[in-house]
């Protein structure tokens, strides 16, 4: 980036982007860390009640300044009623906020930025009108994760299905309404672009998710003795994560433990316990472990190699990224692997069916060389077209572009 005035933006997301657990917080601290040499950023974001005033202090070094609010808990009557009683769908209603609205208005009456730069759509009904440029990056296509959601739900649902139908009109409604009426609009993956282009009939431009240049730089650690399977290192909150574990557990892992007797389940991240806790009879199998770690690098560069069938697609996913970049070697499905352009059979292995998946699986845990040559092959790709510092750059001239 060359030297030039600093750019001043104004950036909303709907989560403190420090500790860097989930794949919106990881995307949101590293991009923060590469602009903050050429851009002037003010944060607000909203808080979660476990994250501290020591989390702040690493943002202010990082952005002008950083100011948080309030969610407060999902489940309130406030929400709930909210949600009944107007248009907005339940996902909007849990991040709209009158104190973030109103410290916006007060912001932008204040101060002159360049852009307004918004993370996920349902924080747009925060944003007051105004002449500045609004950017909105959505992550992932929430109203097809939530559509595949209620219509994986067993048939005994179907009083509540048709009111989660509703709610996921609602989300397709706004979330479409919200990507016609920004400035510049972004993707994360050619996959989730094309969907944009089609219902916002306009051009969508796209600034990947990828990885630290630190994952890049560490050595390889010694393997787990023990054939050693990875989930990834997720965050459990995410439907998306808790369908694919779920799937794991119960359809892919007894069959691979079946022909490995000493084949062990790593089942790593933010909620992951408290997501298990009340399904022994997914862990009746033995050899899993589940919980939170300190240092995400080292789970995978000990594992064998991440499995993780993911039954829907949209975004891409950190925890893939982050493997391939330490070279282990990723078993995922075609929904898995959207937002990545990997090869199949030699970036990355893909199975179309449960049985596909644990072949591959027992097929990698039983062929070193196998592991070798994918997990290599995973780091390449990572390492030419899949860091933060070419976000980054991408994101930047995108800046420029809006602010002339």
């Amino acid at each position: 980036m060359s030297k030039r005035k600093k750019l001043k933006v104004l950036m909303i997301t709907p989560y403190l982007p420090y500790p860097p657990f989930s794949g919106g917080q990881t995307r949101s601290f590293y991009l923060l860390k590469h602009l903050a040499k050429n851009v002037d950023i003010t944060l607000f974001s909203f808080l979660l009640p476990d994250q501290t005033g020591q989390n702040i202090q690493e943002l202010n070094k990082l952005c002008l300044r950083v100011r948080t609010f309030s969610r407060g808990k999902t489940w309130q009557w406030r929400k709930i009623l909210f949600t009944g009683f107007s248009p907005y769908p339940f996902l909007v209603a849990n991040y709209f906020s009158l104190a973030l609205k109103q410290a916006l208005r007060q912001e932008l009456q204040r101060e002159k930025y360049d852009l307004i730069h918004v993370e996920c759509f349902y924080l747009m009904p925060n944003i007051p009108e105004t002449k500045t440029p609004v950017l909105l990056v959505d992550q992932t296509i929430e109203f097809a994760v939530y559509q595949h959601y209620v219509a994986s739900l067993p048939w005994w649902y179907w009083p509540l299905k048709l009111l989660f139908y509703l709610d996921v009109a609602k989300i397709k409604f706004w979330e479409t309404y919200y990507w016609r009426r920004t400035n510049k609009l972004l993707a994360v993956s050619e996959e989730d672009q094309r969907i944009m282009e089609h219902f916002s009939h306009r051009l969508v431009g796209i600034v990947p998710n990828g990885v630290s240049e630190r994952f890049l730089k560490l050595k390889p650690l010694p393997k787990y003795r023990q054939p050693t399977v990875l989930f990834g290192v997720a965050n459990f909150k995410w439907l998306q994560n808790k369908e694919g574990v779920v799937k794991l557990l119960r359809d892919i892992w007894p069959q691979v433990k079946e022909v490995i007797p000493n084949a062990r389940l790593l089942i790593a991240g933010k909620y992951a316990r408290e997501f298990l806790r009340g399904k022994s009879d997914l862990l009746k199998i033995g050899d899993i472990w589940s919980g939170e770690v300190g240092d995400a690098s080292r789970i995978y560069r000990r594992s064998w190699l991440l499995l993780a069938p993911m039954a829907s697609g949209g975004g891409s996913r950190t925890k893939f990224f982050e493997a391939m970049a330490l070279a282990l070697p990723v078993i995922t499905t075609p929904e898995g692997i959207e937002g990545i352009q990997a090869k199949w059979g030699r970036d990355v292995l893909v199975g179309k069916s449960d049985q596909e998946i644990v072949s591959l699986a027992i097929r990698l845990l039983q062929d070193k060389g196998l592991r070798k040559k994918v997990g290599q092959a995973g780091r390449d790709l990572i390492l030419k077209h899949y860091t933060w510092s070419k976000s980054a750059r991408a994101l930047y001239r995108i800046y420029r572009d809006l602010s002339q």
